[in-house]
């Protein structure tokens, strides 16, 4: 029997799994900021385009969102879902169960599931009951956009990620302190869209009584507002409270958030915070907002406080994974 291929040599049905696995993550990534402590899943069913994403907690996960658009045109149907179906009661019944009930002959998976309570099961069962599974389908995409709960789960730590707005000379305060505002607009904007996504933000004291932050979303819509923790204390009139006081070694903090839910926590300094998460090797994504502005002396406060690197061997080397153009300001994000 011959196969219709592409230029590449792939066949034509890999193309069109991948491009509905694509389109799945579309919808998981619309819902980022809604499901958690459960994750972000997308969904789609071929043939008809029936789509799903996982709703709220407590509402259904993304293949019954699928499922039910589908009805009766599920029968026979290929379903592609970015995270392995679930195979477990928790708040909901088993999407296998919907699955199978479905009639779905095939089900075409981005990447396995680490939670212990599904780990290889839900796909298992699948295969058992007579289903074709395929597994790996934008695997690399999948679980960069996953990234949070797949570090949760197989940790039991939040997914780290570190932000700072900061002079093109490295600088994130003037001598007295003042901060406001580095950067423009379209960064600000952008920085309470990370806020949006994450489940906590963490600032030290020095901030608090520096900066009295709100540490909630503003420039942009929610329909949460992330855990407010501070590293020390915060006094009763700061408007961050109510805030979660923790102290202590790093990783104890980040144990007792990851106990909390906390799939991504959002570190916003100041340069003492941020010193040591980075120095104890803590953050998974750093964040950097650029503003096209110098400070021009050696006074001014630098991103992170405390000793650094003592000779060229040492320092710090990550990878850039992104560089966007926000206004006049760069975001720039890499990772360990």
């Amino acid at each position: 029997m011959l196969m219709a291929t592409i230029e590449d040599g792939r066949p034509m049905s890999s193309m069109f799994d991948e491009r509905a696995m694509r389109r799945a993550m579309e919808l998981a990534a619309i819902v980022r900021g809604t499901t958690s402590p459960n994750p972000w899943v997308g969904a789609v069913l071929e043939p008809g385009s029936f789509e799903g994403a996982t709703r709220p907690p407590g509402g259904p996960h993304a293949e019954r969102v699928a499922l039910d658009a589908a009805a009766e045109q599920a029968r026979g149907a290929t379903l592609y879902v970015t995270l392995e179906p679930c195979a477990h009661t928790g708040r909901t019944s088993p999407c296998v169960d919907a699955i199978l009930a479905a009639g779905v002959r095939r089900v075409v998976v981005g990447i396995e599931d680490p939670d212990p309570r599904v780990r290889g099961e839900g796909i298992r069962r699948l295969r058992d009951a007579g289903v074709d599974v395929e597994v790996g389908v934008c695997a690399g995409e999948v679980r960069d956009q996953l990234g949070p709960y797949l570090k949760h789960r197989t940790t039991g730590r939040p997914f780290t990620v570190l932000k700072l707005a900061v002079s093109l000379d490295g600088r994130i305060a003037s001598p007295d302190g003042a901060s406001r505002w580095i950067t423009g607009d379209e960064a600000r904007a952008d920085a309470h869209r990370l806020r949006a996504e994450s489940d906590a933000v963490l600032v030290g004291a020095g901030t608090v009584k520096t900066d009295d932050p709100e540490l909630t979303v503003r420039l942009v819509p929610t329909a949460r507002q992330p855990l407010r923790v501070v590293l020390g204390h915060a006094p009763a009139g700061a408007r961050c409270q109510p805030a979660l006081e923790l102290g202590g070694d790093l990783g104890d903090v980040l144990d007792e958030l990851g106990r909390r839910d906390v799939l991504q926590l959002l570190v916003e300094g100041g340069a003492h915070v941020a010193g040591a998460f980075h120095r104890a090797g803590l953050v998974d994504r750093y964040i950097f907002y650029i503003a096209p502005a110098l400070f021009g002396g050696d006074d001014a406060r630098p991103m992170f406080a405390g000793a650094g690197a003592a000779t060229m061997a040492d320092v710090w080397r990550g990878h850039i994974v992104s560089v966007e153009r926000l206004g006049d300001d760069l975001r720039v994000e890499l990772v360990p």
